[in-house]
């Protein structure tokens, strides 16, 4: 016999099920809660020209800004083709009659050339060997000269006392070639001359190593002394050193210069087993200067 459902279980079947005391109540969602609506007998004209909600307007849009597109496209299409039918409008004529380039020179004011003796530049492109002083009347080359006149740059760079970070720094410096001359004068005099030539490129080269090479001749063990300015030169200086006494040895007596003159960098030295004086070391300086 089936059971006739009573009020009370069609209303509690109707109402949403009650969670437990902890539990979370699962989601209601309109399509539970609404009543069923008895069904309407909609016109089925009026059904079709219901608008749709979810439609996007980026096809109208983008529809649109083609249309634009094509329009100026259009327009400056058709913008040249009415420019390319006018007549080209003439230039104004130019203020200045006769113009010409390159205008030549009046006469009598043209520029010559300067003379190889005040080019510097042409007279150390040349064999720098010919610029270095030549050796005095009655002055016996020295053993250890260099028969050509030139030194390598790491032979050069082995003078130092580190020659492998002094070949390092030469090279940055822009070092291009070392000509180098000596001679001996009396019993034990000898005189040693280097003209270091830089590339034009690091016009800074010369000057830079002269000054780093007098940097050091304040030091105890060189010359202990700042020197004295060369005449007719605005950076060159010379230097006496103190007298070296060793047991078992004959004094020594050194003395150098140092200079520079465009991008050759001049070097001095001067050794002697009796006193060297400042006119001695600045006479041989000055003398080089004048050759550059």
């Amino acid at each position: 016999m089936e059971a006739t459902e009573t009020p009370e279980h069609a209303e509690s079947a109707a109402a949403p099920e009650r969670s437990a005391p902890g539990q979370q109540a699962a989601p209601h969602t309109p399509e539970a809660a609404a009543p069923v609506a008895p069904e309407a007998a909609v016109p089925e004209a009026e059904t079709a020209v219901l608008p749709s909600r979810g439609r996007r307007a980026g096809r109208t849009v983008a529809l649109i800004a083609v249309a634009a597109v094509l329009g100026i496209v259009g327009g400056t299409a058709v913008g040249y083709g009415v420019q390319a039918e006018r007549e080209p409008t003439p230039l104004p004529a130019l203020n200045q009659a006769d113009l010409a380039y390159p205008k030549p020179l009046p006469k009598g004011s043209t520029i010559e050339p300067l003379p190889v003796s005040e080019d510097r530049g042409a007279k150390t492109e040349g064999d720098l060997r010919k610029l270095l002083l030549p050796r005095p009347a009655g002055a016996k080359k020295t053993d250890f000269a260099d028969d050509d006149g030139w030194l390598t740059v790491p032979e050069y760079a082995r003078e130092f006392d580190r020659p492998g970070p002094a070949l390092g720094h030469e090279l940055g410096n822009g070092i291009r070639r070392v000509a180098t001359t000596s001679w001996q004068t009396g019993e034990f005099r000898v005189t040693e001359i280097r003209l270091v030539q830089f590339r034009p490129s690091d016009f800074l080269g010369a000057k830079d190593h002269s000054e780093d090479q007098m940097s050091y001749m304040g030091d105890d063990e060189f010359a202990g002394n700042e020197g004295d300015a060369l005449k007719s030169s605005a950076n060159g200086r010379f230097y006496v050193f103190p007298v070296h006494k060793e047991a078992g040895y004959l004094d020594l007596y050194e003395a150098r210069a140092y200079l520079h003159r465009g991008d050759v960098a001049v070097e001095i030295f001067m050794i002697d087993t009796k006193k060297i004086s400042k006119k001695d070391i600045a006479s041989v300086a000055e003398r080089q200067l004048g050759r550059l």
